[in-house]
């Protein structure tokens, strides 16, 4: 699918790691964060009754996936992310589940990932512009240690909207890794209210973009329509 990008922030967020990432994939504290799409495929994982294939949706989510967000690919084989498990900003543990009824765009990032941090102001405004009842960003930080440094960067960076979400453990990223959904970092996923994963990049996006909130809205309107 061509690109039509036109000029404007997202393509400024290009510019600012393309040096970094010239070839495409870039080392940082062990782990690799790359751009590109997951060409469609959910690795291991297999659709099942609980998230079924849908390719009305599929075919959607690709045509809709054009300009800011157009390395976004549909799953080929939907899987269940309800599981994933996480703590919230007071160490709370949750999981995805938690979020039932919603759709969601899962993100996960690392404050020692150049390209997870330039997309944050804009999943910030995403949130606030679109955020509610029936969608939410769902930003999982994935440094390990302790939550300083990345309730640090919310700070300094003026994140007001976005909810704060960790894994230390780095156990979210590591399981999407090993059944071939996530190459590195960032790596948003596109979840429908049931809790299946529908779409999926790897690399940083203009999610503040109106292709975005296009791409969004193939999802949440299928959600609305169906109830998932």
């Amino acid at each position: 699918m061509a690109d039509n990008k036109p000029a404007g922030s997202g393509r400024v967020l290009g510019l600012a790691v393309a040096g970094a990432l010239a070839a495409g994939i870039v080392a940082g504290a062990g782990v690799l964060y790359v751009t590109g799409s997951l060409q469609g495929n959910a690795g291991d994982s297999v659709a099942s009754a609980t998230c079924p294939a849908d390719p009305a949706l599929a075919e959607a989510i690709d045509e809709a996936a054009r300009g800011e967000v157009a390395a976004v690919s549909a799953v080929a084989e939907p899987f269940d992310v309800s599981a994933v498990a996480f703590k919230d900003g007071n160490g709370r543990e949750m999981t995805l589940a938690d979020l039932s009824g919603r759709t969601l765009l899962v993100n996960l990032w690392a404050t020692w990932c150049a390209p997870c941090r330039a997309e944050m102001p804009a999943l910030d405004e995403l949130e606030r512009s679109e955020g509610g009842e029936d969608f939410s960003v769902v930003p999982i930080n994935v440094d390990t240690g302790a939550d300083d440094k990345p309730k640090a960067f919310y700070e300094e960076t003026g994140l007001t909207d976005l909810p704060f979400y960790r894994d230390e453990t780095m156990g979210v990223f590591q399981n999407l890794k090993s059944q071939g959904t996530a190459f590195g970092l960032p790596v948003t996923l596109l979840v429908d209210q049931a809790g299946c994963a529908r779409a999926a990049v790897n690399g940083p996006a203009e999610w503040a973009s109106p292709e975005a909130v296009d791409l969004i809205e193939t999802v949440r309107s299928r959600d609305a329509k169906t109830g998932a």
